[in-house]
């Protein structure tokens, strides 16, 4: 029997994988790859695959001709190969009319779920749905009711783009199937519910975290897709320079403070939280954490899930976390007086508190804390450090070209005294490509605001500043703001200066 060690795109048949399902293929460990002069080849990697190798010869009229292979090269293979088959529109367009009149009744009687099979066309169209999402690297999936259609929208690399109008019968069956996957309740469509659902989608370990809401046309879902397996990366691989990972290297070697890190929803606080937590982590470290929800396990690390219904909040959970004797302490959020000042007492008390606050900079965060009814002298005695943060796209390194800016690109270089540029620089742009789907952009990176809190600015704290002096004051002694620390990944080619200025606000300290 021949052996093939490395199963490439041109040894696969693709229109041959649509014959035969991927649950044959999985449970008899074969991979298709072709018919050729009257024979099917097929990998295989042990006798359950060489029978089931004959079976689909026979169903197809041809002789069989099995090639030996390893049972990791055949299930990468099946995984690769299957993902690459069929959008969420081409299953679409093959559910007939007569289906789509079946999937509006499949979830009215609970008794007739439990008898669904996987061939159900709501089930496929789902299951399409979150295999599209992971293959393009979707971080959500929208599914949005309207008066006469339904939308589904995913958010890839923080943009929203829609990927299939439905019709809209198959609102309820696609909403409650989704419910039956997250263990919710499908009969209550009046309340909001949140849930999570764990799959294998491609061979990928992906957390998917479910928010369902009722609107005035019916429920809306949010489906939050986390890979397990790419989830936690260190404190150099979020985006950080050199300078800003040094200075945030120099507060978390230190034995008690806060250091917050800040920024709008779906800005990476937590990654780089995770990052930060990654890398204090020693076995002569307790470390415990209180999330909403806790989106990635960490070894050696004990997480609590805040549960507002039994009265597990995180002011309740930190006062529970400091009867653990704690050496780190990370709060997911502070969203109130009680969780801030319970926060600054830990730090006052000889640990180190990492946690996150929703401002649109570093300074705000000093600010927020103060209206929110914390003493100033407590502020400043407590923070040590803010790190503002947004997520920019990445330019397409397959088709990245430079390009001679614009009078107007030019205009935020010049003069600046943190970016010093000769009158003539180089910009850069994606072109758009097979492997960037035509956007010009592949992946996110963070640009960040490292606000150190020094003598100076404990100063300002005390007298209740507002936060454009302390800015002025932080950006005198050597802080980046967020705008500037884009505009010099964009001088890298990292970024363009369009998602610089998307993410970002004017920096008046710049006059």
């Amino acid at each position: 029997m021949e052996t093939i060690g490395v199963i490439r795109d041109e040894d696969v048949e693709h229109s041959l994988l649509k014959e035969i399902p991927l649950s044959f293929a999985k449970g008899n460990m074969i991979m298709p790859l072709r018919r050729q002069q009257g024979k099917l080849i097929a990998a295989v990697a042990d006798d359950r695959g060489i029978l089931a190798l004959h079976e689909l010869s026979r169903h197809f009229g041809l002789r069989p001709q099995p090639l030996n292979s390893q049972a990791g090269v055949i299930i990468d293979a099946i995984n690769r190969f299957y993902g690459q088959m069929g959008s969420a529109e081409e299953v679409m367009d093959n559910i007939t009319g007569e289906d789509l009149s079946s999937v509006a009744t499949e979830f009215e009687r609970p008794k007739d779920i439990l008898e669904l099979t996987e061939e159900a066309p709501i089930i496929r169209l789902l299951n399409a749905i979150l295999q599209q999402a992971v293959k393009e690297r979707a971080s959500d999936i929208h599914i949005e009711p309207y008066e006469k259609e339904l939308d589904v929208r995913m958010r890839v690399d923080g943009i929203l783009k829609r990927v299939l109008t439905p019709p809209k019968i198959i609102q309820d069956a696609l909403i409650s199937r989704i419910k039956i996957m997250a263990s919710l309740d499908i009969a209550e469509k009046r309340l909001p519910q949140d849930g999570r659902i764990r799959l294998l989608i491609g061979g990928r370990d992906i957390d998917i975290r479910v928010s369902i809401i009722p609107t005035s046309f019916g429920e809306r879902a949010v489906l939050r897709l986390l890979d397990r397996k790419q989830g936690l990366i260190g404190l150099w691989e979020v985006g950080l320079d050199k300078e800003d990972a040094d200075r945030i290297e120099g507060l978390l070697k230190r034995t008690n403070g806060i250091l917050l890190v800040t920024g709008p929803t779906g800005s990476g606080k937590t990654t780089t939280l995770y990052a930060a937590l990654n890398r204090v982590h020693t076995e002569e470290k307790n470390i415990i954490t209180v999330e909403d929800p806790v989106e990635y396990q960490l070894k050696g690390i004990g997480q609590i899930h805040v549960n507002p219904k039994i009265g597990l909040t995180f002011a309740s959970g930190l006062r529970s976390i400091l009867r653990q004797d704690p050496d780190v302490i990370m709060v997911g959020e502070i969203r109130d007086v009680e969780t801030a000042e319970i926060a600054i007492q830990a730090s006052l008390t000889g640990h180190l508190v990492l946690s996150t606050l929703h401002t649109n900079d570093a300074p705000s965060a000093i600010v927020r804390l103060i209206d929110m009814g914390v003493e100033p002298f407590l502020v400043a005695s407590s923070l040590m450090g803010v790190v503002a943060q947004r997520l920019v796209r990445v330019i397409c390194p397959a088709c990245r070209e430079s390009y001679e800016p614009s009078e107007i690109e030019r205009s935020y270089f010049l003069g600046s005294s943190v970016l010093p540029t000769g009158p003539k620089f180089s910009l850069y742009r994606g072109k758009g490509c097979e492997q960037c789907n035509g956007k010009g952009y592949l992946g996110r990176t963070g640009i960040f605001e490292t606000l150190v809190i020094d003598d100076k600015v404990r100063q300002l704290i005390s007298g209740k500043t507002d936060s454009q002096s302390i800015k002025n004051a932080a950006v005198s002694q050597g802080m980046k703001t967020l705008r500037l620390d884009g505009f010099e990944k964009a001088l890298k080619g990292i970024t363009t200066v369009e998602e610089v200025l998307r993410v970002t606000q004017k920096d008046y300290t710049e006059g």
